[in-house]
């Protein structure tokens, strides 16, 4: 477009569908990466699904005017964060995910069944696949970013052709030019990269880019030398940049777009020079067209959409209705549909073809091969037109894998056997189904959320939907009002993130307040209700509270963690606190520094372990008040400690992202070392699966929440599996209750409580209801199993505390026949009150374990007694009728019925009473 010429793309206007035309029934999920989240072929749509490591793929077009069906392809063990189709085999699909690997799928012809497994396995690199993008004019060559490191592979010989290192920080984008000799990428360290793969690992050249470092996404813009960018400036601007890299010092245009934070999703035509920008968790959608000779940047439409954006993708420019005068076609991923929006271009015309919108387009046969390119071999690809009398029909076939058949019967070496044992590529077709209809209620019912709605298929419902969990229902409430303690004044909410905000046990609650020298409030759970706007008894610590605890064994006492590297201890008298204590029942001294977090032993009387900025973890005997031992190992800050369940051994999670095993009575150093979560913002470890398995909940490098699952015995192998959550600053703290299996994550400032089953083999994590708040909570602390209600089928109860009340929150599953003792949930409990031997005991060498104890109360009967009923015939067939009559009889009722249905045909038709119009009122 030049300043002197109207543009033939100014009356563009985008069409949104009607509902009829959505790719509904599915769940997308909510996965943080760099990538687009839906990709399009001209046969297939991909996109991330709800469940960790799966995708979603459907048809590009529906057969015969039917709908879509929808189907799943487990990919990998962890979340998929990118993938790409190729721009010449239609069928070609690369995945990346975050347990580090790319793989290369070969996807049937419709109406086929998915792969079983993947063509091909390239890595594991050296850190999670954050982006991947196909070579625009050789075959077989994929370019995919991990950390700061861009690998460009030969995906037939599963070799890297080259590795660019260059960069300082966390990879945010890349792109090739469509001549396929250079490549761009962004980078968090602000800056923008241009490389000759093929002449040095170097970039060539390099320029500051966007002033904020928040994700920023570099295009090129087809052949030319010139790039667009969006990012975002220093004071939160979302703005677009164009570039010349025959003068990168700076950029030809900055355009600032608004303030919303949603990182910006572009997508470019280098055909048509249209640019479409949209918002993650936005609605609105804008259309620009890049004139970079001007240089300019011209609004030509924007679109709002019914739901909010979570990824973007541009159909290939020859499955576009070019009779319709589509001159673009974008796919809107939103969270429950995917959205076809065309953007055309009013022609008085539509029977006939438009060459000035339609210029030929890059073809599908690919130049050159990955090892003549990377030899030096620059051919391009030919154009093709795009009328639809001269369109080519040939395809082409990849030879970097071969036909699905073939690899069906025969996995290659690559197909490791790793993968299978994850379940990795198993594959179901699923009719899409509206969220209202039997399917989608029968994947809801059976299945953990995987995104897809089930259909009938030979396989079995487990097999098509995966593992469930039996507590996937599972509903989450607030006690009434009449439980609640309130009126809470001066609490302290800034407790330290290692420290859960508050304690509690089955009798009372321990809460920090903002008073100073360390006052804390111990109140009474048999007495809620409003407390008296004077002020309460308290502890006087004496120096601000970084952790507290109650001993599980002795209710009464209390152990306080101070910031000057003291541990008090507290007797609560009984009954509760009725007059300010200001002496403490002892105080043990050894640690040099602050506090972190102290944690009572699970299974022995009189022993209490802590660590502190000193970077050391000790165990004291309470009974002699004395330091029992001192474990060391560690280099940098103590995130969290956990005892194993028969309290032999103890786990920590540091800052310098290690997790360490100690068996504290054999070595004072660590028995195992392994790969922790790699931010430096804050862990939490528990002891899951009977003591075999340690979950740990962080965050990654790009803050993104997430839970990583260890088998205890082999932490150097790292992670079994991870599962990303959401993006928050707070650390999620885990409670997990080891009769069911069940984990719950929430984070001090959430409003919402993630529930999971957690299993000791693949998919390890199945999910369950989440419980979510009306306003963020300051703490959310569990109680003993004993606190539960078992004739309400309750499991699990927290109290949860905000800006000043305290509000008792119980789980539990819905049942039918709650008259009776659900045994299936209620496994005989360990009793946690009793010890099963004392401290000096256990440092002498010794191990116990606690009995266990019904829940049952004596009036109930267990479920699995109950007596079998047999079920009731709800209806009676029609040939129980039929067959006490006769043939004539048939005959009389079959007519009747017709006539019935019929109705009266006698009966006046309702035009017939109308009175009319006379002739004179005509006029």
């Amino acid at each position: 477009m030049n300043r002197f010429k109207a543009s033939k793309f100014r009356h563009t206007e985008a069409r949104l569908p009607r509902r009829e035309a959505w790719i509904g029934g599915i769940r997308a999920g909510s996965i943080t990466s760099c990538g687009n989240h839906v990709k399009a072929s001209c046969c297939w749509i991909a996109f991330n699904a709800e469940a960790a490591g799966v995708l979603g793929i459907v048809p590009l077009e529906c057969e015969d005017g039917g709908k879509r069906t929808v189907s799943q392809l487990c990919c990998h063990s962890d979340v998929v964060t990118d993938f790409d189709f190729s721009p010449f085999d239609q069928l070609l699909l690369a995945t990346g995910s975050a347990d580090e690997t790319v793989k290369v799928w070969r996807l049937p012809e419709s109406g086929q069944d998915m792969p079983g497994g993947a063509g091909l396995t390239l890595g594991p690199g050296g850190g999670p696949v954050d982006m991947l993008q196909f070579h625009p004019t050789a075959d077989g060559v994929l370019a995919s970013g991990a950390g700061k490191r861009v690998t460009i592979w030969d995906v037939g010989r599963q070799q890297p052709l080259t590795a660019l290192d260059s960069h300082g920080d966390q990879l945010q984008s890349l792109t090739w030019k469509r001549d396929g000799c250079l490549l761009g990428t962004s980078c968090k360290d602000k800056k923008l990269r241009i490389f000759d793969p093929r002449a040095s690992p170097a970039a060539s050249q390099s320029v500051p880019g966007h002033e904020n470092n928040k994700d920023s996404r570099l295009l090129w813009m087809g052949s030319s030398d010139c790039l667009i960018s969006v990012g975002f400036s220093q004071m939160r601007e979302r703005e677009v940049k164009l570039w010349d890299t025959r003068r990168f010092s700076g950029a030809m245009l900055t355009v600032a777009l608004d303030t919303s934070p949603g990182v910006s999703i572009p997508l470019y035509d280098a055909d048509t020079g249209l640019l479409v920008l949209a918002g993650k968790g936005e609605n609105l959608l804008y259309c620009f067209e890049v004139a970079p000779t001007q240089p300019a940047l011209t609004q030509v439409t924007q679109c709002r959409t019914e739901g909010s954006t979570r990824g973007l993708a541009a159909v290939p420019r020859l499955a576009l209705d070019v009779m319709a005068c589509e001159v673009l076609r974008v796919l809107q991923l939103s969270d429950t549909a995917l959205v076809p929006i065309s953007y055309l271009v009013p022609r008085k015309s539509i029977q006939d073809f438009h060459e000035d919108l339609f210029p030929d387009c890059a073809g599908t046969l690919p130049a050159t091969g990955a090892q003549a390119w990377w030899a030096g071999d620059s051919r391009q690809v030919g154009r093709v037109s795009l009328h639809p009398a001269r369109r080519p029909t040939e395809t082409f076939t990849s030879p970097v894998i071969a036909c699905t058949r073939l690899h069906a019967a025969d996995t290659g070496p690559t197909d490791t056997g790793a993968d299978r044992s994850e379940g990795s590529g198993y594959s179901s077709p699923s009719s899409l189904a509206s969220p209202g209809s039997a399917a989608t209620s029968l994947s809801a019912s059976t299945g953990p959320s995987s995104g897809f709605a089930s259909s009938p298929s030979q396989k079995s419902l487990q097999s098509i939907l995966g593992p469930s969990s039996r507590f996937r229902h599972t509903q989450g409430r607030v006690l009434h009002r009449d439980t609640h303690l309130t009126n809470l004044r001066g609490l302290s909410l800034t407790t330290p993130g290692e420290c859960d905000g508050f304690c509690a046990n089955h009798q009372r609650v321990a809460l920090p307040l903002l008073s100073a020298g360390g006052q804390i409030a111990i109140l009474e759970l048999s007495k809620p209700g409003r407390l008296p706007d004077a002020a309460v008894p308290t502890i006087q610590n004496g120096a601000a509270v970084a952790d507290l605890s109650w001993d599980p064994f002795d209710p009464r006492r209390l152990a306080v963690a101070g910031e000057d590297a003291k541990i008090r201890l507290w007797r609560i008298p009984e009954g509760g606190l009725q007059e300010t204590l200001l002496e403490p029942e002892a105080v043990l001294r050894g640690h040099t520094e602050k506090i972190y977090s102290i944690r009572f032993h699970p299974v022995a009387s009189d022993l209490l372990v802590s660590s502190s900025y000193d970077m050391t973890v000790r165990i004291w005997e309470l009974s002699s008040g004395r330091e029992a031992l001192c474990l060391r190992g560690h280099t940098d800050q103590i995130f969290s400690l956990a005892w194993s369940p028969d309290g032999k051994k103890l786990a920590t999670v540091s800052k310098d992202g290690r997790l360490r095993l100690y068996e504290p009575r054999r070595s004072p150093q660590p028995q195992q070392e392994g790969p922790g979560p790699e931010g430096g913002r804050g862990a939490r470890l528990v002891w899951v699966c009977g003591g075999d398995y340690l979950l740990v909940s962080g965050f990654d490098s790009r803050s993104e929440r997430r839970i990583l699952l260890y088998q205890a015995q082999a932490l150097p192998e790292g992670p079994l599996s991870v599962l990303g959550l959401d993006v928050a600053p707070s650390t999620l703290l885990p409670f997990y209750d080891e009769d069911t299996g069940v984990v719950f994550l929430t984070g001090k400032g959430d409003t919402r409580v993630f529930l999971y089953e957690v299993t000791p083999e693949p998919p390890y994590f199945l999910e369950c209801n989440s419980f979510t708040s009306s306003e963020p909570h300051k703490g959310f602390v569990f109680l003993p199993k004993t606190a539960c209600e078992v004739r309400e089928v309750e499991f699990a109860r927290a109290l949860r505390l905000g800006q000043s009340t305290l509000e008792p929150v119980a789980f539990h599953v819905p049942r039918v026949k709650k008259e009776y003792f659900q045994d299936d949930i209620y496994p005989p409990t360990r009793v946690w009150w009793e010890p099963a031997l004392s401290g000096s005991a256990w440092l002498a060498g010794e191990d116990g374990q606690q009995r266990r104890a019904s829940l049952r109360p004596a009036d109930m009967t267990p479920v699995s007694e109950a007596p079998k009923e047999a079920p009731a015939r709800k209806f009676v067939p029609a040939s129980v009728y039929l067959e006490e009559k006769s043939d004539e009889q048939k005959k009389e009722e079959l007519l009747s019925a017709m006539v019935a249905r019929l109705g009266n045909r006698d009966d006046p038709l309702p035009q017939d009473s109308f009175e009319g119009v006379d002739e004179d009122e005509w006029d």
